[in-house]
């Protein structure tokens, strides 16, 4: 089946735009952390002048829907969602803890990957993902904000290698390292449009689209603590 899928995401420090025309990705990244809203549109625009293509040619948008930066999320889903409306397309929401294993896979042929993205405050985005023959991700630790301490005595022994990926394995690196596992660099530092692109191919596949309306972000920490001034509640 042709498919035609544009994705974007902005939900870490990099920036990057994919257009997936059946096996073939045209990619445009930068790491660019305060630039992003900037830089998106005209990716778009590269991206589909080189594949030689109208906005609606595209089957649908996909888009990185966290967990990152709350603004990088924010911006990401909002630009996704106005191009979207515009060219009357469906969206296709993917973790960007999935793309991250994805691009592990991509780069060495990981089919275990434990994505860690520094969530600030003292915590990390957490997952782990084991890939099946049909290319899907199967969920082994399913999408948490945790504290790297609270991993080490959470987790039990098993016998797989797994990749790492993420900046949460940089930031925490002396207490990931003492996860109950053998972990092997992954490389991967951010989730890439790439990825998600390759990933939404198999949820158009499967008809998982949602409404322009319906695009939202999944954050993983509803709330976030301020040291309270003051006089303020």
């Amino acid at each position: 089946m042709s498919v035609k899928i544009l994705a974007i995401d902005t939900s870490t420090e990099n920036c990057s735009v994919a257009l997936l025309v059946d096996d073939q990705c045209y990619v445009r990244r930068e790491i660019a952390p305060r630039d992003h809203t900037k830089k998106v549109l005209p990716m778009v625009d590269e991206l589909l002048k080189e594949a030689q293509l109208e906005l609606n040619q595209v089957d649908a948008l996909a888009f990185g829907c966290g967990p990152g930066s709350f603004t990088g999320v924010r911006i990401g889903i909002g630009i996704a969602q106005g191009i979207a409306l515009g060219a009357e397309l469906p969206m296709i929401p993917v973790s960007t803890l999935k793309a991250m294993a994805q691009g592990c896979f991509r780069v060495h042929g990981a089919t275990f990957v434990a994505p860690a993205i520094d969530a600030r405050m003292s915590e990390v985005y957490w997952a782990r993902y084991a890939r099946q023959k049909n290319g899907e991700w199967s969920v082994v630790d399913p999408e948490t904000v945790i504290a790297p301490a609270e991993l080490t005595e959470s987790l039990k022994k098993d016998e797989e290698s797994w990749f790492s990926a993420g900046t949460g394995w940089q930031t925490y690196r002396d207490s990931l390292t003492q996860l109950p596992f053998e972990v092997t660099s992954g490389e991967v530092l951010y989730p890439d449009a790439e990825d998600i692109a390759c990933l939404a191919k198999l949820e158009w596949q499967k008809g998982n689209t949602v409404a322009v309306e319906e695009a939202s972000p999944v954050y993983l920490r509803d709330t976030v603590t301020w040291k309270k001034l003051p006089g303020r509640e």
